[in-house]
């Protein structure tokens, strides 16, 4: 690439960014990409936790709480929601308990099952939820919009592949 090449000055400044997580060029490109990964997810979830607070005053995990819950017309059971969320059931009641007295979600015994809870949005939940995620969407177009569509895709299908690499790992370590 040339030194006057906008493209060369782009990866220049990324390679830069590199230097704050202490990796250097000596480093397996793999240990690089790792790193880079995690600053960039660590700053997206930084900015989308501001944009939540300041726009709407919730927490990400309330919102992505409502974001479960709305795939769920019906409801879900609550140690699903945990499950789901990757949270203790502490947290998921914590979070019931303050969503439900604010009138965004509604807990019902389970007709299946006595010992378990279905949380399930509320209308005025419902609306809220929608109102946030269409922002939220926005937010996220924004945030990469560095990008172009191509290499987004790209971007995603390698990650896919990744993932799908790492999951044939842990079930052939014997993971879940």
């Amino acid at each position: 690439m040339k030194q006057n090449d906008p493209s060369h000055a782009l990866l220049e400044d990324a390679q830069e960014l590199g230097h704050e997580a202490r990796a250097g060029h000596a480093d397996h490109a793999a240990l690089r990409l790792w790193l880079r990964m995690l600053a960039s997810t660590t700053q997206i979830e930084a900015e989308i936790r501001r944009r939540l607070r300041e726009r709407f005053d919730i927490s990400l995990a309330r919102f992505d709480y409502l974001a479960q819950l709305y795939r769920y017309k019906d409801g879900m059971k609550m140690r699903d929601l945990s499950r789901y969320l990757m949270v203790t059931g502490g947290n998921v009641t914590g979070l019931t308990d303050d969503l439900a007295k604010e009138g965004m979600v509604v807990r019902e015994s389970s007709p299946q099952d006595r010992r378990a809870w279905i949380v399930r949005l509320t209308p005025k939940g419902r609306r809220h939820f929608e109102t946030m995620a269409r922002e939220h969407e926005g937010w996220i177009l924004d945030l990469f919009s560095g990008l172009d569509a191509r290499t987004v895709q790209q971007l995603y299908t390698q990650l896919g592949q990744l993932r799908v690499h790492l999951v044939k790992n842990d079930q052939a370590a014997g993971g879940n």
